[in-house]
């Protein structure tokens, strides 16, 4: 496929779709395209005043569910209070992005414990139900990131929030490879793909936390360099829908990564360490209490 662009996801009516963090940014752009292709869409959301103004403006039908990556306890209640049925479709899109050094309720570096074993523990509890695919969104970042099993959250080290940042999203593709390999000896017809958006204008970098000057930079890179929402939201929906082998990564195919049509993309030596992912696998279900039901 050389080019792919929302008119590409194909109708989708009745399918059960999960997105994470759905209320703003990319996650709202792709669920706005799978509620008008017909799905039912759950926007999984932290903040239910936020999720319910993004659903009233989308197409078909949708329902807003109160979601906090940052608890396993509300991660565990957000999948028990789930009606019974099949959901073909979980797209990991939530994320936090170089906040002040902060601690999720279970006591893990914030963006570790968000963006990858929020989505890590929510993927294990939902996957006796999935069907179809599992996309997480990863980051051109994961070039740089490394997995610090000696302080995984910043307990020791001096608090670095790109290289902790880094680190979560290097995580995102450690997962989605070793899910992958997880679910083809399990022989199960579920994908696991991952993809990043590029540069997409997104309020998650003026949301740092960080001072005047990081919401400057964001501000400024938003307004000069970045594709929009939708164009961000492209490589997710690629992902999804495109037909590629489990495993696969999306990202922009122009500007060096940052912006353009959707194609498959490569990624850094370390993020396809199988030993690597094994290990972060193992010591995830240990920090999480879940673990792969298949």
């Amino acid at each position: 496929m050389t080019s792919f662009s929302t008119a590409d996801v194909p109708d989708i009516p009745g399918r059960r779709v999960i997105v994470t963090g759905a209320n703003s940014g990319i996650g709202r752009a792709t669920a706005q395209v799978l509620a008008a292709a017909g799905a039912h869409v759950t926007l999984a959301v932290r903040n239910l005043e936020k999720g319910e103004a993004a659903a009233a403006a989308m197409p078909g039908k949708t329902e807003v569910r109160e979601l906090d990556l940052a608890s396993l306890a509300s991660i565990r209640a957000f999948v028990e209070a789930l009606d019974e049925g099949e959901i073909q479709l979980l797209i990991n899109n939530a994320g936090v992005m170089i906040p002040p050094l902060t601690r999720t309720a279970d006591g893990f570096e914030l963006q570790f414990g968000t963006n990858h074993l929020g989505h890590f523990a929510l993927t294990n509890l939902l996957l006796p139900r999935l069907t179809g695919r599992v996309v997480t969104v990863s980051s051109g970042m994961h070039w740089v990131g490394r997995i610090d099993f000696d302080d995984l959250n910043w307990e020791r080290r001096k608090y670095h929030r790109w290289p902790a940042y880094a680190q979560s999203k290097l995580a995102n593709l450690l997962f989605t490879a070793e899910l992958q390999r997880r679910l083809v000896a399990a022989g199960s017809d579920v994908l696991s793909t991952a993809a990043h958006p590029g540069y997409a204008a997104t309020n998650l970098q003026s949301h740092s936390g960080t001072g005047h000057w990081d919401f400057l930079m964001g501000r400024v890179g938003n307004a000069l360099f970045a594709q929009s929402e939708s164009g961000g939201a492209l490589p997710t929906l690629y992902a999804a829908f495109a037909d590629v082998p489990g495993g696969s990564y999306a990202g922009p195919g122009g500007q060096q990564g940052m912006r353009g049509a959707p194609k498959l993309v490569g990624r850094s030596k370390r993020a396809l360490d199988e030993e690597l992912a094994k290990r972060l696998w193992d010591v995830s279900e240990q920090l999480t209490d879940t673990h792969f039901p298949l």
